[in-house]
Order: structure tokens, then C-alpha cells, then sequence
């Protein structure tokens, strides 16, 4: 078959069922009222901030611009409702709380793996005596650290967390999802050892032998059955946009995973090309789509009012789902791969700008009006932080992928820092945020210290700004040298060093907030004493506790 023809046809395809689904959008893409949008609040609750991370003064200041931007009815919840999402947020506290501190875990140890592996850059006689320390191990467990420790054990915590108020009945299989986790955490503690002592399979994202990696894809399925459980006894008439992308990356996960680890099927060029095929689906399939569930759900409840425009929403999902699946193939510009593969995957980069414009244009029509909420609300602005990185991201993802652009910016540390762009100004923040509004939730215990929160917030924002701004500028200068062929590859790796030194002190930061956030985790555990939850954790514990309700 003619590639151009197939290139056409998959991309006129793309388009028709696109603008086939927009026209079946039953209103319009900006209408102001939508009873979708309004599933995630109870009776009387539009109009009433639920902000379990902020102290009382920053709660009244949230209730007044709440009140001034939007009257509430002045209908109450009854107390029915209240007790059946106390019910539902108990059945979950187990499961997402075993989830959410096994990532805490991983994320102090990705951390100084990533620390101490940059500084390596620069300083690299640092620890030369130890195998396990090289710089190569070391970039390995940090990469399997944060892409299958702390991001997906966050996401999938609080994805566990929200699935009972979403459908609004109890969490069912919960005991499947703390056997999947253990599962899972038995796989990163084989596979992590493996990568210290010189195991590895040869092809990033995916270093960890298949052997011990299928427990990733058993793990992972045992997390999601409890969705498909709870979906035939759900009490909503109307699934919210947040379960759709859920459902969708909790299916994608699997499939993409044991297809890319399948033993004795990819070989030389198409080994390649799945490599990539897997690594960028596993960002925009799994925890994009996790991500964006939790920005759908926590923004609307920090300020009290539904999402502005739902059926820009589900553009969004719909579109996300159309236009991600080739996207990997740009990261093999100038390879033994064919063009008309490139070309589309250059084509489906530059289309994704649609979902996010989506996302953006309606998180931002959504807070207009509530934008002095951030001054008020700890969970905010670290959501808000991760939806504004997400656009970022993207728009230079779209660009990155753009042949004249990439010719410069691949194989340089630039690549590195749009990685993190992504995985860390995004979904790591988002997954912080949603930790300090579900925390309380799990344990029914107030933040100990607020103030830490806000110097959590501080440290990874400085430094993930001087992290960005000098890899991307160090990345860009190494790419012009690599281009100037009157100059020699050294002078690349010197023009990099002051700021890849740059680096490490935003690194350095970053893991200084880290450490900050670990500890106010477990000062909440030791408050809260979780090993009793089934004691403290009864709707008169809440009642008693009126920031909790």
C-alpha cells in the first residue's frame, strides 16, 4: 500500500470520527449548564469549598470567595448523603492508603537516585568505587522509581479513593487492590535490585526484565477490577468525565505493558519502534489520563463549583484518545524507521494541541472569577500548577515534534528537561495535591502542620524552575554545537557543565520539598494512628471534627 495514502486515510480518518463526535454533542461546547458536571456534588453542595488541607482562617477566606462569586441555593445536604460518602470514604481508606505510602516511599528514594545521579554530571569522580552508584544504574532506578513507584502507586491511590464518591457506592475488591499493590511493590523491589546490580533489559522505560514485570501487569490489573465491579452497582445515572479516564487508563495500562514485554516478538528496527511506542503511551494513556481525572474532580470541589463547560471536557477525552496512540515515533527522527511512520507520528504530536487546548480553555472558564481561591486553598495551587504545566508541556511536546525543531533539541539534555515538564511539573503535582485533600479523607485527621504544606509548595516550585530553565538553556546551547560540525563533540559536553550545575540545584530543592512532604505524611500517619483505623475512623469521629466534613 502507498504510505502516503496510509498516512492520509489514518488521518482523515482521525479528523471525520472527531467532528462525527463533536456534532453529537446534544449542546454546545460552552453551554453554561450541564447536569454532568454536577454529579460530583451532593445536594446543597454548589456554592460550599471543600479544601480538607487548609487551616480555619484559609478556609473562611475560601467560603467568602466562594460566596461572592457564587450564591448557594441555600439547600442543605441531608445527612443520608453525608453518611453514604462517609461509608464510601471508609471502604476506601485501606486501599488508597496502602497505594499512597508505598509512593511516598518510592518518591524519597527516586529522588536522591536522580539527585545523586546528577550531580554525578558535573562531580564525576563522586563515589566512583561502587558499581551500583555509576551514573548509568543510578538514571535507571531513578527513571523506575518515579515511573512505577511514585506516579502510578499516587495516581492509582487516589484514583482508588475517588471511584466510591464517583459512582457513589462502596469500594468493592479492595482486598484485590492491597494484593495488586503488593504485587506491584514486590516487582519494583526485584526489578530496582536488578538495575543495581547490572540486570537490565537494554530499553528505556522498560529496563526491568519481562520475568518481573508481568507482576506489573497482574499488579496493575488487580488495582483496576474494583472499577469494573462497582460499575453495575453504581447509584449515578451519569458517569463524570473523571471515571472516563480512569476506565480508559486503567484498561490501557495493561495492554500497552504486556504487549511491550511480550518475550521473543520485537527484534532490531520494531523493537525500536515499540520501545517508543510504549514509552510516550505509558505518559499520555496512563498517567496523563489519571492525572487529568484528578484535576477534573479536585478543582470543582476545592472551589465549589462544577466544571465550566462538560462537554469541552469529553472533547478532550475523545480527542486525547484519537490523536496519542502514534505519537512515540517522533523520538525516532533520523532513524531506520520508515517516514510515512514519522510523519504521522509528527502529525497526531501537532493534533493533541486540540485536547489540550480543550483542558486548558475550560479549566480556565471554570476558575474565572475564583482565581483569588489560590492564595486560600493549599490543594489548588498545586492542582492548578499541574493543569498550567500540562498546557505547557503539550504545546512544547507538539513543537519538540516538529522535524526543524527537533534537529536541535534531540539528544540533548533539553529532551530531559521536557520530560520532567511533563512528568514532574504535571503529574507530580497534581499527585501532591490530591495527597493533601485525601489524606484527611483516609485518616480523619487534620494536617499537623499546615505551614509545611506551604513549604513543600515553595521548595519544589524554585526548584523545579531553576531546573528547568538551566537544562532547557544548556540543552539548547548543546544542541548548536552538536549541529556546528567546524566543532568537536567535547565542546558539547563543556558548554553544558554550569548548567548542569544548575540543575543540581534545583534537584537538590526538589528533594529538599520532597523530604519536607514525606514527613508531614507521616506526621499525619503517627496523629491520625492508622494501624486503628477500623477504631478512629467512624462517622462520629468526623462529626467531631468539623474541618473534615
Amino acid at each position: 500500500m502507498n504510505p502516503t495514502a496510509l498516512l492520509l486515510a489514518t488521518f482523515i480518518l482521525s479528523i471525520v470520527g472527531l467532528f462525527a463526535f463533536i456534532w453529537s454533542l446534544r449542546k454546545g461546547l460552552f453551554e453554561a449548564e450541564s447536569s454532568g458536571a454536577r454529579t460530583i456534588f451532593s445536594t446543597g453542595e454548589i456554592g460550599h469549598p471543600e479544601e480538607p488541607a487548609a487551616d480555619p482562617s484559609q478556609r473562611s477566606a475560601l467560603n467568602e470567595v466562594s460566596r461572592t462569586n457564587l450564591e448557594a441555593d441555600g439547600t442543605q445536604t441531608s445527612q443520608a448523603e453525608l453518611a453514604a460518602r462517609e461509608v464510601a470514604d471508609r471502604s476506601s481508606a485501606l486501599p488508597a492508603f496502602v497505594l499512597i505510602g508505598c509512593a511516598v516511599v518510592w518518591l524519597v528514594v527516586a529522588s536522591f537516585a536522580g539527585l545523586l545521579g546528577s550531580l554525578k554530571l558535573h562531580w564525576p569522580d563522586l563515589l566512583t568505587d561502587y558499581a551500583w552508584l555509576s551514573f548509568g544504574r543510578l538514571r535507571t532506578m531513578h527513571l523506575n522509581g518515579v515511573a512505577y513507584g511514585w506516579a502510578p502507586l499516587g495516581l492509582l491511590g487516589i484514583a482508588i479513593w475517588m471511584l466510591p464518591r464517583l459512582l457513589r457506592t462502596q469500594l468493592l475488591g479492595g482486598r484485590l487492590v492491597v494484593f495488586g499493590a503488593l504485587l506491584w511493590n514486590a516487582a519494583l523491589i526485584a526489578g530496582m535490585g536488578g538495575l543495581a546490580i547490572g540486570i537490565n533489559a537494554g530499553m528505556e522505560w522498560l529496563e526491568i526484565p519481562w520475568q518481573i514485570g508481568v507482576l506489573f501487569a497482574i499488579g496493575g490489573m488487580l488495582v483496576g477490577l474494583p472499577m469494573a465491579l462497582m460499575l453495575t452497582r453504581r447509584k449515578v445515572n451519569h458517569l463524570y468525565v473523571s471515571v472516563w479516564y480512569m476506565g480508559a487508563a486503567l484498561f490501557w495500562f495493561p495492554t500497552l505493558y504486556i504487549v511491550a514485554k511480550v518475550p521473543g516478538v520485537h527484534f532490531g528496527v520494531e523493537q525500536a519502534t515499540m520501545n517508543w511506542w510504549f514509552g510516550h503511551n505509558v505518559l499520555g494513556l496512563f498517567y496523563t489520563p489519571l492525572s487529568l481525572a484528578a484535576v477534573y474532580y479536585f478543582l470543582p470541589k476545592v472551589i465549589g463549583r462544577p466544571v465550566r463547560s462538560y462537554n469541552l471536557s469529553l472533547l478532550g477525552f475523545w480527542t486525547l484518545a484519537f490523536f496519542y496512540g502514534q505519537v512515540g515515533a517522533h523520538h525516532l527522527i533520523g532513524g531506520p524507521i520508515p517516514e510515512w511512520l514519522i510523519t504521522l507520528s509528527i502529525v497526531q504530536s501537532v493534533m493533541m494541541i486540540i485536547p489540550v487546548l480543550a483542558f486548558s480553555v475550560n479549566q480556565h472558564m471554570t476558575l474565572k472569577g475564583h482565581f483569588s481561591a489560590l492564595r486560600h486553598s493549599p490543594v489548588l495551587r498545586f492542582i492548578f500548577f499541574g493543569a498550567v504545566m500540562y498546557t505547557l508541556a503539550s504545546v512544547q511536546g507538539s513543537f519538540q515534534a516538529l522535524r526543524t525543531v527537533n534537529a536541535t533539541t534531540h539528544f540533548t539534555h533539553f529532551t530531559v528537561a521536557h520530560a520532567h515538564l511533563g512528568m514532574y511539573g504535571f503529574v507530580s503535582m497534581v499527585i501532591f495535591g490530591g495527597v493533601y485533600f485525601v489524606m484527611p479523607r483516609i485518616l480523619n485527621t487534620a494536617w499537623p502542620k499546615p505551614s509545611l504544606i506551604a513549604w513543600h509548595f515553595w521548595l519544589v516550585v524554585a526548584g523545579f524552575a531553576v531546573y528547568m530553565i538551566t537544562l532547557s538553556i544548556g540543552g539548547v546551547l548543546q544542541g548548536l554545537v552538536l549541529l556546528n560540525p567546524a566543532r568537536e563533540f567535547m565542546e558539547s559536553v563543556a558548554v553544558t557543565m554550569p548548567w548542569l550545575q544548575g540543575r543540581s540545584i534545583g534537584g537538590a530543592l526538589m528533594t529538599l520539598g520532597h523530604l519536607v512532604f514525606a514527613l508531614h505524611v507521616f506526621m499525619i500517619i503517627v496523629r491520625s494512628g492508622a494501624f486503628s483505623l477500623t477504631e478512629r475512623n467512624t462517622p462520629a469521629t468526623t462529626a467531631a471534627n468539623p474541618s473534615l466534613t
